[in-house]
């Protein structure tokens, strides 16, 4: 009698490595290179990318270096769950009223704020990107060097560790993501 291998889900619920065949293929490898460069048998490979066994946690270190990636990196991309449902937190910052969703990488905001409204270097972000999206009203943004008039459907991206202000020119809706930085070192 044969005994049949278990499922992907029974034996790893959580996780789906199938992402590492397709990563390998954007790089236009053979499971052969990716052995040859990981150090990594190519039929441990092939279960792996099937989710046929369980990764140790050296194999997920080389396979990830191979591609540029952490161990951990590898293993967010693996993971089953795809979608991260969030509720907004709401809240006040001088005159704007603000709607935040936060995720691993971005926090995006939905500011509301009437004519004559001003928020100077709002306190919530760190060394970040910052893009400001008017959907209604008229912004002004001013930063050290430079103004923008920023009218629905215009955007700008800038570098938030700068001083900058925000005034609503007439009753305005805003969307403005803040985007981690990548580390430095």
């Amino acid at each position: 009698m044969f005994s049949q291998i278990p499922s992907a889900t029974a034996l790893s619920p959580m996780y789906d490595f199938s992402y590492l065949c397709a990563r390998r293929k954007r790089e236009g490898w053979t499971i052969g290179t990716a052995s040859d460069r990981s150090g990594i048998s190519a039929p441990v490979i092939s279960k792996l990318e099937r989710n046929r066994t369980i990764a140790e946690l050296e194999t997920l270190h080389r396979l990830g270096r191979v591609f540029g990636l952490t161990a951990s990196d590898l293993l967010a991309h693996a993971e089953s769950r795809i979608a991260h449902r969030k509720e907004a937190v709401a809240f006040r910052s001088e005159n704007f009223s603000f709607r935040k969703i936060s995720c691993a990488n971005v926090s995006c905001f939905l500011a509301e704020a009437g004519t004559g409204a001003r928020i100077f270097r709002p306190e919530i972000h760190e060394d970040d990107y910052e893009i400001c999206w008017v959907v209604g009203g008229r912004i002004l943004l001013r930063l050290p060097h430079e103004h923008y008039e920023l009218t629905r459907g215009i955007s700008v991206q800038f570098d938030a560790v700068q001083e900058h202000t925000y005034e609503a020119l007439e009753n305005s809706r805003v969307i403005i993501f803040h985007l981690l930085k990548e580390k430095r070192f």
